[in-house]
């Protein structure tokens, strides 16, 4: 398989592809065709593993990890992702749960996937890869966590000061030395800035051999792709039908995995995308005109996200808004509407949701009659409400227990190094540690 830029560089393989990040024109690498499958194919896969197999057994065609996907793979999906009936006022509707991972967070899985993929590719290279990384407040920690004292890799962790919650930051600071934790005076946006600027600097991406583990890269993508595959077969072979998905939604990463999952021919209905306060997806599929801003704070703090990256890719795979907006639905939602949301679910499902996952549930309410009944609906939960007990305990009346694995992180000790957001004082500090 062979990959291209959004922009037209390439072909690049699957290695490089996964190395590079991104493309040396600033774009982001999609595969030059979607492999087509049918039902069929995935009679015999009856986990996430076997099914992931099947999936992306053509992205990995010519690559040196060819051979090593399995071990890929079981490394990757080694914590449940259940899909969990809400059995709500007598509709079809579950929660994908895809934060029962080491960071609770469901960027887990694409981390640990990019992880197991380049500790391999690199196991006999003498300089170690820097993974860059850019967080809102899950992306980083997942990243840390999954190269945490990997030989041969070191991570720098860009994340915005004072816009991430007390247990994210700790996520993003408490790990061994091959991880460097830069909390950055500005917004999500200027560290994402930060990040294509330095991997566009040719100087120093020859230093230090820039990589990035944000879902610029592919490598995030790919697996992410499966849990939507999975989940929707579970429901097809129930059913007999095609579940819609409501995904929150950032820098678009978890969303368009859900959607090369469809345009690869899984069984998956509508799409619908919950963002946050910050509009500019909706702004977009309204007036048709692309305009990134700065980003909101907002209680969903791992999307506050003013220009999404994968919109590039969005763009380039099914077309600009006018086509977009027939095939995806969107809907902005305000953090009163998220309190609200927290509050109803609690009381409905009877357990806690994340602010994030309660932007879904609080789209799923708000569908129209029609849209409603003509499909099942999968709700898509992104981080253990535990992360965010700031926000969601007072609101809910009660204290939200914390995993184990969240546990053992937030016991160790933290430290970050503060930066202004400008490519002197990154090169300055990564140059040093």
């Amino acid at each position: 398989m062979r990959y291209f830029s959004t922009r037209g560089d390439g072909p690049v393989n699957l290695d490089e592809a996964l190395r590079k990040g991104i493309a040396d024109d600033g774009g982001l690498f999609l595969p030059e065709k979607m492999p087509a499958f049918e039902i069929t194919d995935f009679e015999n896969a009856e986990s996430i593993p076997e099914v992931a197999e099947v999936l992306l057994r053509p992205f990995f065609e010519g690559s040196a990890l060819e051979d090593s996907l399995a071990g890929i793979l079981a490394e990757t999906f080694s914590f449940p992702m259940p899909l969990t009936d809400l059995a709500a006022a007598g509709r079809e509707v579950g929660l994908l749960e895809l934060y029962h991972g080491p960071t609770a967070a469901f960027k887990d899985v694409g981390a640990g996937f990019l992880a197991a993929c380049l500790s391999r590719l690199e196991s006999n290279t003498a300089a170690p890869l820097t993974i860059l990384v850019a967080t809102s407040g899950d992306t980083g920690g997942a990243v840390a966590a999954a190269f945490d004292s990997r030989p041969g890799m070191r991570v720098v962790v860009l994340f915005p000061e004072g816009r991430v919650s007390d247990r994210q930051a700790h996520q993003l600071c408490c790990w061994s030395d091959n991880v460097v934790s830069l909390k950055v005076q500005g917004s999500f946006d200027d560290c994402q800035a930060l990040v294509k600027a330095a991997m566009a600097d040719a100087e120093l991406s020859a230093v230090h051999r820039f990589s990035s583990a944000n879902s610029i890269n592919i490598g995030r993508l790919l697996p992410q792709s499966t849990y939507y595959a999975d989940a929707s077969l579970r429901h097809h072979r129930r059913t007999g039908t095609k579940p819609g998905f409501i995904i929150p939604t950032g820098n678009l990463g978890n969303a368009f995995a859900c959607i090369m999952a469809r345009e690869m021919g899984l069984p998956i209905g509508p799409v619908i995308l919950a963002t946050n306060a910050n509009r500019t997806i909706a702004d977009y599929f309204e007036t048709l005109e692309w305009l990134p801003r700065a980003s909101l704070q907002t209680l969903a703090s791992a999307m506050d996200v003013g220009d999404p990256s994968n919109m590039e890719r969005l763009r380039k795979l099914v077309g600009e808004a006018d086509v977009l907006r027939q095939q995806l639905g969107v809907l902005s939602v305000s953090d009163a509407e998220i309190e609200a949301s927290i509050r109803q679910d609690f009381k409905e499902f009877g357990f806690a949701t994340c602010p994030h996952t309660a932007t879904a549930s609080h789209t799923w309410r708000q569908l129209d009659e029609e849209l409603a009944g003509a499909h099942d609906w999968i709700l898509v939960g992104t981080a253990h409400p535990a992360k965010f007990e700031t926000i969601v305990e007072p609101i809910i009346g009660q204290t939200v227990p914390l995993p184990p694995e969240l546990e053992d992180i937030l016991s160790r000790p933290a430290h970050a190094i503060a930066i202004k957001p400008d490519l002197t004082s990154l090169a300055s500090v990564i140059g040093d540690t």
